[in-house]
C-alpha cells in the first residue's frame, strides 16, 4: 500500500465495524501475521474467537474496525494474499444487527390456559370494552396507552441524510424507540407515514391518536414540522412533541447553561449566535429567550435576522427575527460573532 494511503487510513475516522470469518492454517505465528497485516492496512482489531478447531486450520472471526466499505474489502483482499489465511466470510455488524428488525411486540400477560384466554380475550374482555365506552379516561389505566408513544415521520429529514421516504426512515425510528424503552421504560411504536402532504400527516395522526398516550414527531422537514406540530397540538389532549426541535433545544440549553457555570457566566448577561434557523436552530433560539438569555443573533444564509427586515422570511423565521438581535447587528456570520460569548451551530 502507498505510503499516503496507509497515513490516510491511520488517521480518518473509524466508522465501520466488521466481522472476517477467517481461516487460518494451525501453525505458529498465523494469527500474528493476520492481526500484523491488520494493522498495517489500517484496520482496528476488536475481539478475536474461536469458531472450530480442526487438526489443520483454526477458523476464527475477527472483528475489524474500518472506515468505510470500500477500506473492509481493501483489508479482506490483503488478507487473502497471505498464505495460509482465507476470508471465508465477512459481516458488517450494524447490518446484522438490524436483521428481522430491532423491535418486537412482547405480551404482559401469559397465555398458557383456558382460563387466561377468556380473561384477556373473550368473553372476558368485553366488560373491560364496557367499562371504557362508560368511563373514556380509564383508557389509560386499562389499556397500553397509558404508557405508549407513537414515533410519527414522514421520512422527509432522515438524520442528516435528507428526503429518504417512509421506509427508509424506519431503521432510525426503531431505534428511536429502542432509546425510549431503554431510557425511560416508554413503549414506543415507529409510524412511518406513507404521505408527505401535511393535512394527510395531521388526519392521520389524530386517527391512531386513541391508542397513544403522546405524539413524538420525528424527521419531519421545516418548515412543515412546524404547523403539523401546532395543529396536533390543538387538536389532540395528548402532549405532542417534535423531537427535532424540542430535544435539540433541551440539550442545547443544558450545554450552555454548563459552560457558562464554568466560565462564571450568567445566561442574563450572555450574547449567544446560532447559525442555523430551521427545525431545531428556531427551537434552540426560541428556547434560549425563554430560559432568558441576554441577546441572541440568529443566522442564516442571508446572514444576521433582522426584525426590519423580515417580509421575506417565514413565518417561524420572522418570529426569531422579531424576538431577538436587539441591537439590531448587520453583516454575516462573522460579523455575529464578534465579542459574542457563545456559539450553537
Amino acid at each position: 500500500m502507498p505510503e499516503i494511503d496507509r497515513r490516510r487510513e491511520d488517521h480518518a475516522v473509524i466508522a465501520y465495524t466488521m466481522t472476517l470469518r477467517c481461516r487460518i492454517a494451525n501453525r505458529t505465528g498465523m494469527l500474528g501475521r493476520l492481526t500484523t497485516t491488520i494493522g498495517e492496512h489500517g484496520g482496528d482489531i476488536g475481539a478475536i474467537d474461536i469458531v472450530r478447531a480442526e487438526r489443520d486450520v483454526m477458523i476464527r472471526d475477527v472483528s475489524v474496525r474500518v472506515q468505510d466499505d470500500a477500506h473492509g474489502q481493501r483489508l479482506i483482499d490483503a488478507i487473502n494474499q497471505l498464505p495460509g489465511v482465507e476470508v471465508l466470510q465477512s459481516s458488517d455488524r450494524v447490518f446484522l444487527a438490524h436483521l428481522g428488525g430491532k423491535l418486537a411486540i412482547q405480551s404482559r400477560v401469559p397465555l398458557k390456559t383456558r382460563d387466561d384466554l377468556s380473561m384477556v380475550y373473550t368473553p372476558g374482555v368485553a366488560r373491560v370494552c364496557q367499562r371504557i365506552a362508560a368511563e373514556p379516561e380509564a383508557v389509560h389505566s386499562l389499556t397500553i396507552k397509558r404508557n405508549s408513544l407513537a414515533v410519527v415521520t414522514d421520512g422527509s429529514a432522515v438524520l442528516g441524510l435528507g428526503n429518504l421516504g417512509a421506509a427508509a426512515a424506519l431503521p432510525v425510528m426503531e431505534g428511536k424507540a429502542i432509546l425510549f424503552k431503554e431510557l425511560a421504560d416508554i413503549d414506543a411504536y415507529p409510524i412511518c407515514l406513507q404521505s408527505q402532504d401535511a393535512d394527510t400527516i395531521v388526519a392521520t395522526v389524530e386517527q391512531i391518536a386513541p391508542v397513544f398516550g403522546a405524539i413524538n414527531l420525528e424527521d419531519i422537514a421545516a418548515p412543515k414540522c412546524f404547523s403539523v406540530e401546532d395543529r396536533l397540538r390543538a387538536s389532540l389532549d395528548i402532549p405532542v412533541m417534535h423531537d427535532d426541535q424540542h430535544g435539540t433545544a433541551v440539550v442545547a440549553l443544558a450545554a450552555l447553561r454548563n459552560a457558562l457555570r464554568i466560565v462564571g457566566k450568567r445566561l442574563e448577561d450572555v450574547r449567544v449566535v446560532v447559525n442555523g434557523v430551521g427545525a431545531a436552530g428556531t427551537a434552540i433560539i426560541l428556547n434560549l429567550l425563554a430560559a432568558g438569555v441576554g441577546d441572541v443573533l440568529a443566522c442564516d444564509l442571508r446572514g444576521i435576522l433582522r426584525r426590519d427586515d423580515v417580509d421575506a422570511l417565514p413565518p417561524m423565521q420572522r418570529r426569531v427575527a422579531e424576538s431577538t438581535n436587539r441591537e439590531l447587528r448587520a453583516g454575516g456570520l462573522a460579523d455575529a460573532l464578534e465579542g459574542a460569548d457563545a456559539f450553537i451551530g
